[in-house]
């Protein structure tokens, strides 16, 4: 299925039932691109995009260089879709752990695909793009989500924009995990100086399985440029197994009960009926159960209140991690009962 540009961003809002103080919404990230195979989009469908808007609009051609681009996926799919509709080739490097719908995704687009060793960690696919950059000289054109000004510029131009409006202003914290670090710190762009307070996370471990995500926070660890630590009130780390836990929770919470659109975007409600669940399932990716687990922290630690609009992003489907078990027969009282621990940064919140 060709890209539609047009099918980008205006992603709808979501209520969620979290059985905590705060109203919680989520941002329907899978509704970039929506009627795509794989799952739809995701978040990364907005930088995909525009890194590519913005490399065709700089001085220097592109030519027939090749687009490159390390992704443990999405922002992969993103680039191979919307760059081999515009003519070009693309060559994604990515973990061999990747989920299968991201794969199947990337190389439907007909973009070629580079796989390494899940084990080497994210920081080996920003390595290894730079090293065939240096040893291809004008081969490649090296888009570099974790550098790109234009990743965390689309969330300041969009996605906060967005949070804003759908909420009337009402919105009070945004909670995202850091991979780049573009949506964390480009909605914080759009949001802090309205008076939104903005909380980070990001895997407890450099061996975790919450695809998108990066830990970057430990010695020589490599840190993305995009990354912005100023405007944000804490980072914390969840752990891979409390992000799953919180997907599964979700999938049994929504198995008989119906999923409040607060806001349909760009969509006709039905359309967003017919595109929130896989199946009958509501399921969503592992990132999405991290945002989950990280509000419920919050209101555990009374970092948040009855008053509070908390939105957090949805980043993708759940049909992108087919090979991955989403699908949980979980109590629900573990949810409020048994919060992950917080790990705060050792940067205070802000006065």
């Amino acid at each position: 299925m060709a890209a539609n540009p047009s099918a980008v961003g205006e992603t709808p809002l979501l209520e969620i039932a979290l059985d905590i103080a705060p109203t919680v919404y989520a941002k329907a990230e899978w509704f970039n691109q929506v009627t795509a195979d794989y799952g739809g989009g995701s978040i990364k469908t907005r930088i995909g995009k525009a890194m590519i808007d913005a490399a065709v609009a700089a001085p220097e051609p592109i030519g027939d260089r090749t687009l490159l681009e390390a992704s443990s996926g999405n922002t992969g799919t993103a680039v191979a879709r919307f760059g081999t509709e515009r003519g070009f080739n693309v060559e994604i490097v990515l973990p061999d752990d990747a989920g299968a719908g991201k794969m199947a995704a990337i190389e439907d687009a007909g973009a070629e695909t580079t796989f390494i060793d899940s084990e080497r960690g994210y920081d080996a696919y920003v390595e290894d793009c730079r090293e065939m950059v240096r040893e291809n000289p004008g081969q490649y054109h090296y888009l570099d989500q974790y550098e790109n000004a234009a990743n965390p510029g689309i969330h300041a131009g969009t996605t906060g924009i967005e949070i804003w409006g759908q909420t009337d202003g009402a919105v009070t914290h945004f909670v995202a995990g850091a991979g780049t670090g573009g949506t964390l710190i480009g909605t914080a762009h759009a949001l802090s100086d309205r008076g939104v307070d903005i909380y980070g996370f990001e895997p407890a471990t450099d061996e975790h399985d919450i695809a998108g995500l990066k830990h970057m926070h430990s010695e020589g660890h490599y840190v993305p440029g995009v990354y912005e630590p100023g405007v944000i009130e804490t980072m914390s780390f969840v752990p891979t197994d409390i992000g799953y836990k919180y997907v599964r929770w979700l999938h049994r919470r929504y198995e008989s009960r119906t999923v409040t659109v607060v806001d349909p975007g760009q969509w006709d409600r039905q359309v967003v009926r017919e595109h929130l669940r896989v199946g009958d399932d509501f399921l969503v990716g592992p990132s999405s159960g991290a945002c989950l687990a990280m509000v419920a922290r919050l209101a555990a630690m009374d970092v948040l209140d009855e008053d509070d609009v908390v939105v957090v992003p949805f980043p993708d489907r759940g049909d992108r991690y087919p090979d991955r078990d989403l699908r949980s027969t979980a109590s629900a009282g573990e949810l409020t009962t048994r919060p992950a621990p917080a790990v705060p940064s050792s940067r205070p919140p802000r006065s």
